[in-house]
């Protein structure tokens, strides 16, 4: 699938899925995760920088920064996959390029070939500090689908 713009938005019912689902994860509440772009097979997961998801240099950790990596690409996958599907993990890698410097990091999954059962997406991460964005980790990652297995 090829990059899409900004400012396309996945279909209404598309999106209150996904929010509704991703509103069911512990962990995006937990560390202050908030999905902030929703289009079909793009995902943009916003994470702020605080005292809690740091570790010891004061930089965003990389625990974190995956967590919000994996979860954009798999809610990127999940906006084509069916209704009465849900989506897992089959495994993923992520490179850090630098490190998550900025007040916030916004990670961007895209999915880059949609299969039957098995999703491939790209992971991207950007560090943001004054309107200016740094891609600090780059990654891909392989999801299922289940069917008929509601997201519920």
């Amino acid at each position: 699938m090829d990059d899409r713009t900004s400012q396309e938005q996945a279909d209404p019912a598309v999106r209150k899925r996904i929010q509704e689902s991703f509103d069911r994860q512990g962990l995006m509440r937990h560390l202050g995760a908030r999905i902030t772009h929703i289009a079909p097979g793009r995902v943009h997961i916003t994470l702020h920088k605080r005292a809690e998801v740091t570790q010891q240099h004061g930089y965003i950790h990389a625990g974190a920064t995956s967590a919000v990596a994996d979860s954009a690409g798999g809610y990127a996958a999940f906006t084509l996959f069916p209704e009465d599907s849900t989506v897992l993990t089959v495994e993923y890698k992520i490179n850090l390029l630098a490190p998550a410097a900025g007040d916030h990091i916004e990670a961007v999954g895209t999915v880059l070939k949609s299969g039957r059962t098995l999703t491939v997406c790209r992971l991207q991460v950007f560090s943001a500090q004054d309107g200016k964005r740094t891609l600090i980790a780059t990654g891909q990652q392989t999801l299922m689908c289940l069917e008929s297995r509601p997201d519920r």
